[in-house]
């Protein structure tokens, strides 16, 4: 006879191995809990639809006070799951998914199913469920880990960044509109938070800030921790004075003057510090400063005119895995913009150090290199690597065309170069593969480069360009070209078709060499609004993997991906060489071509009656 109470027993053995009853911080109830809150929402949790509902277990931790983990457990292994997840009374792990599914309306829930009455003959499932979502996902392995495991992993994982990152990017238009209020020029904005971010590294300040008696000596010691902060970084001191200038605009705001400036400044430092640096907490190494500089100034047409396009993260991180960057790599942005590219790749270079304190230390005072030639993003710039805790990195204030390549590649040796250059506006201004052969020029030999650029620059077969994709074949190898998505800066309010391309430094393009070239036009991204493009799905991190494991192993699918020799008057795209798959074809695809082709007309035909009418008047 199948008996529950040895299962349970089982179950304490397996939490008892991880230390869970030898540390006071956490807090193991059976059945029910002493938490008002948990009591609350699981009021109506019975597994039988009607009362309370009690869990074999309900953990907690004063730790991370956001998670509950909780656990049902059935003795006859045959009572696992069922394979809808909605025989509740049942199945452990559809038990444990409904107690989950109240508690998530409060918590982030770990849900465990446990079942069987012998040792060597048990199962285990784990499920995530993020606060305020609808869904459970597997994750975790099939054993018992510690409870700073668990927390680490929540964190880790992509639901929880996922959702921590969409509420970012709501924070960021909330707090758009109250500067907007209060009458703060759109391009000061990002400064003003990149400022108030770099204060907050100041012990002193982060003491104090909430203390000063008024506007004027809250404001006084928040440029002065600014300047603090720059003075004790590693930045060359040749750059500080200008620095200190970027941040000066902070002392004569006049939405600081106001009556309430000081409880409006408070109020903004205070929120500043609970969610942007909460997230940085939480999320290591993601560039929130661009997003600020990116929300702010969508409306104000100050990037666009400057042709500056703001790489979104999951694109730099797919770049690191492209370029593959690792604990020993050098890594070079001459067009760096507010760091995204060079914070993934420190991201990613740290992660490989596993925790190797002198490596650290190297890579970040001598392995990451950029160069940025308007004063005011590399002030964001600078910021953004001190806010990341580095502020050794060797950013260079200048045109990259004026550097000294000679010196930059016998000095520090680059061995991957990652960029998204400015765009022409309207045609004009520098082309964008002359930063390609410019960040090239400084890499090693041998060195990769993976660059992002409208597609309108590879394509180009008679024009600047092609001369250009000449030179980089005559000196370097071109290795693959990504179509990437239509709408990658949607959020950015700018509709320029990109693709990445990915080159080896000083290596001429071997004659009957092939390139790859991947359709990698959908990311899973989707629209949403008021959010822009999230991934809400959860589906980035497999089609990253599957993009990155196409072009290491140079794959040909069908529809996605080819191997095709290619000369500087050849078009260099996928489209251009895939072969399509016309019996997947169906008349449903063919009555949506022929609605957007009608709509398509539609739109033509309003803008020339609309040009006609101004004509006309």
């Amino acid at each position: 006879m199948a008996n529950e109470a040895k299962t349970m027993n089982l179950f304490r053995n397996l939490l008892r191995q991880k230390g869970f009853y030898d540390d006071c911080t956490i807090c193991i109830e059976e059945q029910s809990s002493d938490n008002k809150k948990i009591q609350k929402l699981l009021r109506n949790a019975s597994k039988s639809g009607l009362g309370k509902g009690f869990p074999d277990f309900i953990i907690t931790s004063s730790k991370n006070t956001n998670l509950v983990i909780v656990v049902e457990c059935k003795a006859d292994i045959a009572r696992q799951k069922s394979d809808t997840l909605d025989s509740f009374k049942d199945y452990a792990v559809d038990g444990a998914l409904l107690y989950a599914s109240f508690l998530a309306k409060e918590y982030d829930v770990i849900a465990i199913g446990f079942s069987g009455e012998k040792k060597s003959l048990t199962s285990l499932e784990h499920y995530l469920h993020i606060c305020k979502t609808t869904k459970a996902y597997p994750y975790f392995s099939d054993e018992v880990l510690s409870f700073e495991d668990y927390s680490n992993g929540l964190n880790s994982s992509t639901y929880k960044f996922n959702q921590d990152y969409n509420e970012l990017i709501a924070y960021t238009k909330d707090l758009n509109e109250e500067l907007q209020e209060r009458k703060i020029k759109e391009s000061k904005r990002a400064l003003l938070i990149s400022g108030i971010l770099m204060a907050l590294r100041n012990e002193r300040f982060k003491a104090e800030y909430k203390n000063y008696k008024n506007a004027e000596l809250l404001v006084k010691n928040l440029y002065d921790s600014i300047c603090a902060e720059l003075d004790n970084s590693d930045v060359p001191q040749r750059n500080k004075d200008a620095l200190k200038r970027g941040y000066d605009f902070i002392t004569s705001l006049s939405a600081i003057k106001d009556k309430d400036g000081k409880d409006f400044l408070t109020r903004l430092i205070d929120e500043a510090d609970k969610r942007i640096n909460g997230f940085m907490v939480t999320h290591k190494y993601i560039d929130t400063v661009s997003q600020f500089y990116v929300e702010f100034l969508r409306y104000a047409n100050n990037d666009k005119g400057l042709g500056i396009v703001l790489t979104p993260p999951h694109i730099t991180q797919l770049f690191v895995e492209l370029a593959g960057v690792n604990k020993d790599s050098v890594v070079l942005d001459n067009c760096a913009g507010t760091g995204g590219f060079l914070v993934s790749a420190m991201k990613r270079m740290l992660e490989d150090a596993h925790g190797d304190i002198a490596k650290e230390t190297a890579i970040k005072r001598n392995q990451l290199l950029g160069i940025e030639y308007d004063e005011e993003i590399y002030t964001l710039l600078i910021s953004n690597m001190i806010i990341h805790r580095d502020g050794r990195t060797n950013i260079t204030l200048g045109s990259c065309f004026e550097q000294d390549t000679e010196a930059i590649r016998k000095d520090h040796k680059p061995t991957v170069g990652l960029l998204n250059p400015p765009y022409k506006n309207k045609g004009k201004g520098t082309e964008e593969l002359e930063f390609v052969l410019n960040n090239l020029s400084m890499l090693e030999r041998g060195g990769k480069c993976v660059a992002i650029m409208p597609i309108s620059c590879v394509n180009d077969v008679k024009g600047a360009s092609s001369v250009l994709k000449g030179k980089i074949l005559e000196y370097n190898t071109l290795e693959a070209v990504l179509s990437l998505p239509e709408e990658l800066f949607a959020n950015s309010k700018v509709n320029t078709v990109t693709c990445a391309v990915v080159i080896t430094a000083g290596i001429p393009h071997p004659k009957g060499k092939k390139t790859w070239f991947g359709y990698c036009r959908n990311d899973g991204f989707i629209k949403k609004k008021n959010a822009g493009r999230i991934d809400a799905n959860h589906t980035w991190e497999g089609t990253k993997r599957r993009w990155v494991e196409a072009f290491m192993n140079r794959e040909v699918i069908s529809e996605f991906s080819v191997m095709k020799e290619v000369t500087a008057n050849m078009e260099w795209c996928a489209e251009a060489y895939l072969e399509a798959d016309y019996s997947k074809l169906t008349q449903a695809d063919f009555e949506e071509v022929m609605k957007n082709y009608v709509l398509f007309q539609l739109k033509c035909n309003e803008s020339v009656d609309y040009e006609v009418n101004e004509e006309e008047e």
